[in-house]
């Protein structure tokens, strides 16, 4: 029964995917699918607002297609980790949305590693995104390919959101290798990225969970 709910939401998420709410960024989605023929891109959740969004998460190594057609934070830690901190911070989904440094999702199961070219072919697809939010003022990214895009971004970003006071923030990546070691070392590698969603969150005027 509880499989069957969970299926029932993902379906009910599914349908919603271009409500008001998110349908420019999921329209955005789709113009980059007509780029590369033959890959998808996956999609935002209806559960995120282009109006209210304040960060972006980007993530670097979460291209494999999954079975909601949702951009995830990776495996099911990763997911878990995400969870757990948007709970302890107060981060609502409205507040932020989640991309992939490279959209695209190649045909194949295993996706190749990311190279320095995908990097700089996802520059145009976050500014794009980006011109969708404008009250987005902070970035949070994901793992080394996220970091090299975030770079690339402040280079390349126009006038209209340095004027937002943009700030980027770099953290590891949610699940895989980037959690290897000890339960204290992973505790302490979640303790930063909890950290930089909290300056996000203060740098944005949004209010954590407790205060």
């Amino acid at each position: 029964m509880q499989e069957l709910a969970t299926e029932s939401f993902h379906e009910q998420l599914w349908n919603r995917r271009f409500d008001p709410n998110i349908s420019e960024v999921n329209e955005l989605c789709d113009s980059l699918k007509e780029l590369k023929p033959g890959n998808e891109v996956l999609y935002v959740d209806p559960l995120h607002s282009i109006d209210d969004c304040r960060i972006i998460s980007l993530f670097s190594n979460a291209r494999t297609a999954s079975k909601t057609g949702f951009i995830t934070p990776g495996d099911a830690d990763a997911t878990t980790r995400m969870l757990g901190m948007q709970w302890q911070l107060g981060l609502r989904p409205e507040y932020f949305i989640p991309w992939n440094v490279y959209p695209w999702v190649e045909p194949g199961e295993e996706q190749p590693k990311l190279t320095p070219a995908h990097v700089t072919d996802g520059l145009k697809p976050l500014l794009r995104l980006l011109a969708l939010v404008p009250r987005t003022s902070a970035l949070v990214a994901h793992g080394s390919e996220a970091h090299r895009l975030a770079d690339q971004l402040m280079k390349a970003a126009p006038q209209s959101i340095h004027r937002r006071g943009f700030k980027t923030f770099k953290v590891r990546s949610l699940g895989g290798r980037s959690f290897a070691g000890s339960p204290a070392r992973q505790q302490e590698y979640l303790d930063g990225i909890h950290a930089a969603y909290a300056e996000a969150m203060a740098r944005t005027g949004l209010q954590r969970a407790g205060r």
